[in-house]
Order: C-alpha cells, then structure tokens, then sequence
C-alpha cells in the first residue's frame, strides 16, 4: 500500500511539544497516481518570511498543514528535541496550547510555505 509520509508537532497533557511521523494511506487512483482521502480544510493562507526568521517559542494559531515551498527550517519541541525541515516537506502542527515549539529559517533567503487550516 502506498502511503505519504508527513510530520506532526503536537502537544500532550502536561503541554509539552512533541514530534511523530505519521503516515497517511494512499489508494491507487487509475492514470491520477494515488490519493489520500478528502480532508476537510477552513481556509488556506499563502505565507512568505524574510531571510532571518527566528520565532521563538509559540503555539500553532489553529490545527493546520504546512506546507513548505522553498528553504529550510529547524523546528525544535519544547524538550529541545530539534528536526529540520526542507522543501516539499509537511507538516501536521496540532500545539495549539502548552510551550509550544520554536521556529528558525536555516536558509538566509525569502521562504515560502501554504497553512492548510483544518477544521
């Protein structure tokens, strides 16, 4: 069974961030290639951040997608553990409460990435 493999930042009961890797089963689709089942979105947001993006620790603003574009990233959960990230990469950030997780653009470049926001 074919399957896509993504990220997920998530926070557990005593609101410390964590990362796990998921994987999302895939259907053979016929001449389309092989596709996940729908999942319902609420918005999209399209994002560019400058060359020196260092945001500290922070909470995701809603359970989303992101997808990165371009670049590369360290993430690093509030245990300190670190993971980096690169084009094409996504990722499933559900630490909408406790320490959250912190964010540095690797790449000293413009980098781009799309929010899927879930409902």
């Amino acid at each position: 069974m074919e399957q896509y493999t993504i990220t997920r930042l998530f926070s557990d009961d005593a609101g410390e961030s964590h990362f796990e890797d998921i994987k999302i089963p895939l259907k053979e689709s016929g001449e389309i290639g092989f596709l996940s089942e729908i999942q319902e979105a609420k918005g999209i947001v399209f994002r560019k951040v400058k060359e020196h993006y260092d945001y500290d620790f922070h909470r995701a603003p809603a359970r989303q997608y992101i997808i990165l574009q371009d670049g590369t990233i360290e993430i690093e959960t509030s245990l300190g553990e670190k993971r980096i990230f690169e084009s094409g990469n996504v990722l499933l950030v559900e630490d909408t409460f406790g320490k959250g997780h912190r964010t540095l653009n690797l790449t000293r470049a413009i980098r781009s990435s799309i929010f899927v926001t879930l409902k």
